[in-house]
């Protein structure tokens, strides 16, 4: 097959055309000395605009190897301390952080043609908080929780649904289905958060944070 006969899989680059449907742009990042706050203005927008999974984000982590990894997430919690999400502890992610604390976040919102990069220390969330998360997910999917033995070898698919029918019949849809002990949360606090908004023709606007002390110091970047 000749390189003119392979199906077009990857879009062009926009066209003069195209980028003179929208001459103005996007606004630019306002000047703030407050990122946290200008994240949870950008997310609710998401929220709004997004026909799904809004609060999706790519979680990148350093394996044993020293390889990096990443897969996509749910952010549950954002405040002053960090960024929140819950997984399987003993999964491959959980294992990651825990022997090395660090992660890197990324945000993109394509309605908006926006963009969040977060890198940062990670914590684990308290048993309280981890317990009171979990109550809040529908039963079906707390039950999933207990029987997924996350990120190891399935050597069937009927195996996992055999555990998921028998521990239905054992908890059915009650609000006391227990977390069990290797399913709990990490709080990623932010080191460095670089927003980033699309202009026409690549001219985009970059405004990055970088923690020092209790306070940001934050500077424009070239697109």
């Amino acid at each position: 097959m000749s390189q003119t006969d392979k199906p077009d899989i990857i879009p062009p680059s926009p066209s003069a055309a195209e980028y003179d449907t929208d001459p103005a742009g996007k606004p630019l990042i306002p000047d703030t000395s407050d990122p946290i706050g200008l994240f949870k203005e950008w997310m609710a927008a998401a929220r709004e605009a997004e026909p799904n999974d809004s609060n999706a984000m790519s979680l990148a982590t350093v394996g044993p190897d020293g390889m990096p990894d990443v897969r996509i997430v749910l952010l549950k919690e954002v405040t002053e301390a960090g960024f929140v999400f819950f997984t399987n502890l003993e999964s491959a992610k959980g294992q990651q952080l825990t022997e090395t604390p660090k992660a890197a976040l990324g945000f993109h919102w394509k309605s908006q043609r926006r963009q969040v990069r977060v890198r940062g220390t990670v914590t684990p969330v308290s048993e309280e908080e981890s317990d009171e998360y979990f109550a809040t997910r529908a039963a079906q999917s707390r039950i999933s929780a207990i029987a997924s033995d996350q990120s190891r070898p399935l050597t069937d698919r009927a195996e996992f649904e055999q555990r998921v029918a028998e521990l239905s019949e054992i908890f059915g849809d009650g609000p006391d289905i227990p977390r069990p002990e290797f399913w709990g949360g990490f709080r990623v606090t932010p080191l460095e958060i670089e927003f980033w908004q699309d202009q026409a023709f690549r001219m985009h606007d970059r405004l990055k944070f970088v923690r020092e002390g209790e306070g940001w110091t934050s500077g424009r970047l070239y697109p």
